[in-house]
């Protein structure tokens, strides 16, 4: 949910310009084995399903439903759905658990909420999206939305968050999860928005630019970085959240420390290379990965301990030669291998609580 809501607030930031009927469903609270965790969301319009998921199947479906009469009728409510069908019926599902979704078809009014979202993102400021839920008549609910950004001060009073007590906000985005909170007949969901890892690729060639393409379809904030400007362009790298022409090593280096900080280089040439790898190698990040074949990288790897450039701890560090070995050759199959171990490695950082 951390990664994925990003592309979320996206759509649901755009809905206004596209003058489009948007309805929001969210999995607010789970029973037993569901397919999808207290925060999935998906956003659906008249048409049927425009991005996320709430676990697919049965489950989908009927929110699915549920979505387009909330449309029609402009309510929001919340729906329970059961997944115990029998394992006989291939139309049902047999997770054996209970999720209660939130679907609200006002998400269309709240865009400057999710504007507000998407700005902090871009900033990379943390901060949770607020939704007080007030029962109604049946499974009919009134929902209210918020933007409440790290730090921000919350009065007992406030209309929206006044049932978050102290406390409640740094803890949800510490362990990136969503919290349901009760008070009285009411729910809020706080649900964090954290900014997103950063991948650094050093080198707008062809398979930087295939790692940028699928960086940001994995929710990674995409930086290339290059010193050819016919390379290091929109038309080449469409993908890339920001592009930075320079030189390589300099602009490496002046990119702050962060743990949630990924490097891949992939530049044009065993100089390059190296200059990029000097400027990375005894930074606070995620990942540090350099392309070459086995000569090359043992060439380089007694260059850099000869030198003092590395100590061999920090050779370690080094995914080299880059990504996971699955016999790629092509372009397209190095950046998947490459995608593959970055992935690895953020779902080891997120287990153990770094990012």
């Amino acid at each position: 949910m951390i990664y994925s809501f990003a592309k979320l607030l996206e759509t649901l930031a755009a809905g206004r310009g596209e003058g489009q009927g948007l309805a929001l469903a969210t999995i607010i609270e789970t029973d037993g084995s569901t397919p999808q965790v207290v925060g999935a969301s998906a956003i659906f319009s008249y048409a049927g399903l425009v991005a996320g998921t709430v676990g697919g199947g049965l489950l989908e479906a009927r929110v699915e439903s549920a979505a387009a009469e909330a449309l029609r009728d402009g309510k929001a409510r919340v729906v329970s759905v059961r997944l115990d069908a029998d394992p006989s019926d291939m139309e049902g599902a047999i997770c054996g658990g209970t999720s209660r979704v939130l679907v609200d078809p006002g998400a269309g009014s709240a865009t400057g909420i999710y504007e507000s979202a998407l700005k902090g993102l871009r900033k990379r400021r943390a901060g949770a999206l607020v939704s007080r839920i007030s029962p109604g008549r049946d499974d009919l609910v009134a929902v209210e939305r918020g933007w409440l950004p790290e730090g921000a001060p919350i009065g007992p009073d406030d209309p929206v968050f006044g049932d978050v007590p102290p406390g409640v906000l740094e803890d949800v985005l510490a362990g990136g999860r969503p919290r349901l909170l009760k008070s009285g007949d009411r729910s809020t969901l706080v649900e964090p928005v954290l900014p997103l890892p950063r991948l650094i690729i050093a080198g707008a060639g062809h398979i930087g630019a295939a790692v940028a393409h699928l960086g940001s379809l994995l929710d990674f904030s995409v930086t290339v970085v290059d010193d050819r400007r016919e390379f290091a362009n929109v038309a080449n790298v469409p993908d890339a959240d920001e592009i930075i022409v320079g030189d390589i090593g300099e602009t490496i280096r002046s990119i702050g420390d962060s743990p949630d900080n990924y490097f891949v280089i992939v530049t044009r040439g065993h100089q390059k290379d190296a200059e990029a790898l000097r400027a990375a190698l005894r930074r606070d990040a995620a990942y540090v990965g350099m392309i070459g074949s086995r000569r090359k990288i043992e060439l380089m790897q007694c260059e850099f301990l000869e030198s003092g450039w590395a100590t061999a701890a920090e050779w370690d560090r080094i995914h080299s030669p880059i990504g996971i070995d699955i016999g790629s050759k092509s372009v397209e199959e190095i950046a998947v291998s490459i995608a593959a171990e970055l992935v690895r490695v953020r779902s080891g950082q997120r287990e153990t609580g770094r990012s």
